[in-house]
């Protein structure tokens, strides 16, 4: 008899970050973001997602932003348990990419 394989987990951690040029729309991205994550600072959040439950949150952040206005990234970091290529994808305004270092301070 095989021994069980423990399962991989299929969740991957997301950095969502948003830039909404209205306030309101803004408020309600947040909240909607809020329910699937940890706020990290203004517009990110750090959220660990199932397939279903990505899809869900980008259905309702759709529904949420203006497509010529507003940009929405999520930024997967990987599996939950383990790290692997950042893979980056835009909702709205398409992504740009920058070759200027990252700092945090």
């Amino acid at each position: 008899m095989a021994t069980p394989q423990p399962l991989l987990s299929t969740r991957t951690t997301f950095l969502v970050c948003y830039d909404i040029a209205n306030d309101r729309r803004l408020r309600k991205v947040f909240k909607t973001c809020r329910n699937y994550g940890n706020h990290l600072q203004y517009s990110i959040f750090e959220c660990e997602l199932n397939p279903r439950e990505k899809a869900r949150l980008e259905t309702e952040l759709k529904d949420l932003i203006k497509h010529d206005e507003d940009q929405v990234l999520f930024v997967s970091l990987g599996p939950s348990e383990g790290r692997g290529d950042r893979v980056i994808a835009a909702l709205g305004l398409p992504y740009t990419h920058f070759d200027a270092p990252c700092y945090v301070v």
